[in-house]
């Protein structure tokens, strides 16, 4: 059985359609990725899957339980990290822990949790003077605080620094290697493209492509491209008549080719054998936000319009 099942689920607010007719399931102990462009329907999913939110239409199962008619069963299976979670200034690390720990019939151990996440030495200080990435924790903290076995965690590491984003990075891979489900909901691709086991990815609230990414990276089929610049003049006519080569263009002094992923070694070997040395060569890989724009026609951060969300 599929840790969260979501099926034909469909919200609207005032007459639009937020989330329209989006299926997928998450599996046990993988890091299942929601991705998408702010206001792509995104959270309203997770509200869903979460209990806080009654779908207009469609069926969500948490551990084969109903999050609004088995509300407290789902509260015990799976913790929540909210995106704009966030926690009374003047209250400890420790009081915010215990307030939601005696939520819970078998909490874990705030010390030994508190550890867990490198938080043990901020048990005493106030939630004001902690850093956006120790805020970050705190709110992890209180989705695993409650032994769950699933867990979401909504937009992580927005607006951290890149070193914070990255230790929550290593947090999420923890989790899932402590056999955690994680339901990561991100519009950041490198987030996605790092983390992510399989992901759903959405755009104006329907599903729009859900596999691996470096599946949904194939599926779109484009093609590879290589910059460089020589020792020594090379003719353009000599590269494009290389049957791996599609195109051939010149951009800030450097050599741009495109063409299939076999073309290198047929690159090199031409420019060895006119005694050409390459420099500054560099292989440019399809990107999951290649694969986005290919899919949607857009760039991933080229639609910011907030979310309806009340």
């Amino acid at each position: 059985m599929p840790v969260i099942e979501v099926g034909g689920l469909t919200k609207s607010y005032d007459d639009e359609t937020v989330v329209d007719d989006v299926s997928f399931s998450v599996e046990e102990g993988e890091i299942f990725a929601i991705l998408g462009p702010n206001g792509a329907g995104k959270t309203t999913t997770v509200e869903s899957i979460a209990g806080l939110r009654t779908p207009d239409s469609g069926r969500v199962a948490v551990f084969g339980f109903d999050p609004i008619v088995d509300r407290d069963e789902v509260r015990s299976l799976l913790g929540i990290q909210l995106q704009e979670s966030r926690f009374q200034d003047r209250v400890t690390v420790s009081e915010i822990l215990e307030a939601f720990a005696s939520l819970y019939p078998d909490p874990l151990d705030i010390v030994i949790l508190l550890k867990r996440l490198g938080l043990d030495d901020k048990a005493d200080t106030q939630y004001r003077r902690l850093s956006g990435g120790q805020q970050q924790r705190v709110s992890i903290a209180v989705a695993l605080v409650g032994q769950p076995r699933a867990v979401i965690l909504d937009e992580l590491t927005t607006g951290l620094d890149p070193q914070a984003r990255r230790e929550a990075w290593g947090l999420v891979e923890e989790l899932r290697d402590s056999g955690v489900t994680v339901l990561l909901v991100t519009h950041f691709m490198e987030e996605a493209e790092r983390l992510a086991d399989r992901l759903a990815l959405i755009d104006r609230g329907h599903l729009v492509a859900l596999d691996t990414p470096q599946g949904l990276i194939d599926s779109v089929g484009l093609e590879q491209r290589i910059r460089f610049t020589t020792s020594d003049p090379v003719e353009d006519d000599w590269l494009a008549r290389l049957p791996e080569v599609t195109s051939v263009a010149r951009s800030n002094g450097e050599i741009v080719i495109t063409g299939s992923d076999k073309m290198l070694f047929s690159i090199v070997s031409l420019l060895d054998r006119h005694e050409i040395v390459p420099i500054r060569f560099q292989v440019e890989q399809t990107t999951l936000d290649d694969a986005f724009v290919a899919i949607t026609g857009r760039r991933l951060d080229s639609t910011e319009d907030a979310e309806v969300t009340s």
